[in-house]
């Protein structure tokens, strides 16, 4: 069995690529530029992915495709259109790529879609689950949604089987974003205003969990046709998450009692509501279809995974 990985360069694609070889999978790496995976054996160049892009190199002789590619999200955003932006890499060129795979004679197609197609945030105790109708709230959520659409739309046509996986926020080594802006206040002692953050839960997945769980779904019997979501299977409140943190760098946060309400309030002056939401709010899934069908369990726990990715 021969796979073949698009963004194999990125955070998460990387390491899919080392895990998988040392696993004596046989990957070839699909690059934006060949300057980028000199260290790669197998590794072709295809440019941007977009509508147009050529995959003919890269798909002889592969069995299973798994897609990572994707313009994600931007933070100094110069696009003049970005909805139009998303939609030409993320739609667009996923489906360009799965009708050639599909043409090519490939057999699986394991695509990695994000949690942000059920939505932003969850009711404590209402969690979203794989089977929920898609309610994706920005631009880069919706493009995630429509090339699932497109995707299984094209899977009940060929034939060729389709794995969708929705992973929600993914922490590791070297990863970036609030758990690496958090995890420098704690470790700089400064005081946090968020000891009475205890009621929400968020649902995380470590870097090693996600790896593993892509690579049984490449020939996993049970996983074709499904859409699964990711999560290390344990939620934490954000008091809990800075607790693990603090373990994690050996040094004890700096919580401070501040009510959410005026948090809340504060932030909105301030326009970063989004921020604090993310800090305040809750985004939970359920991972039971997840675990029944595949028989999967996180091989890493929120504190081993936490550990790691500080140190």
């Amino acid at each position: 069995m021969r796979i073949l990985l698009t963004g194999a360069t990125g955070f998460v694609g990387s390491a899919v690529f080392a895990q998988g070889t040392q696993r004596g999978l046989a990957i070839r790496a699909a690059v934006r530029k060949r300057a980028n995976a000199e260290s790669v054996a197998d590794v072709v160049q295809v440019g941007d992915l977009d509508g147009e892009t050529d995959w003919s190199a890269a798909l002889q002789g592969i069995d299973v495709v798994v897609h990572m590619a994707a313009r994600t999200h931007v933070m100094r955003e110069t696009s003049p259109d970005p909805a139009q932006a998303y939609q030409r890499v993320n739609v667009q060129g996923t489906l360009h790529l799965a009708r050639q795979a599909a043409a090519a004679g490939v057999r699986r197609f394991v695509f990695i879609s994000s949690i942000k197609v059920n939505g932003e945030s969850t009711r404590p105790g209402h969690a979203f689950t794989a089977d929920d109708d898609p309610a994706p709230q920005d631009a880069y959520g919706r493009s995630k949604a429509d090339a699932e659409r497109g995707l299984q739309q094209l899977a009940a046509a060929t034939g060729m089987e389709l794995t969708v996986l929705r992973p929600v926020l993914v922490y590791g080594p070297q990863a970036k974003g609030n758990l690496a802006r958090l995890t420098a206040w704690i470790q700089r002692g400064w005081p946090l205003p968020l000891g009475c953050v205890t009621t929400n839960r968020r649902s995380l997945v470590a870097l090693d969990n996600l790896v593993d769980l892509i690579l049984l779904c490449v020939d996993h019997p049970c996983a074709a046709n499904q859409v699964f979501l990711v999560s290390d299977g344990e939620d934490l409140s954000t008091a809990d998450l800075l607790q693990h943190l603090g373990r994690a760098v050996g040094r004890a946060p700096r919580l401070l009692s501040v009510p959410v309400g005026a948090m809340v309030w504060f932030a909105a002056v301030l326009g970063k509501n989004a921020f604090m939401q993310r800090l305040v709010g809750s985004l939970q899934v359920d991972t039971a279809k997840t675990s029944a069908l595949l028989g999967w369990v996180p091989p890493l726990s929120v504190e081993d995974g936490l550990s790691k990715a500080v140190k």
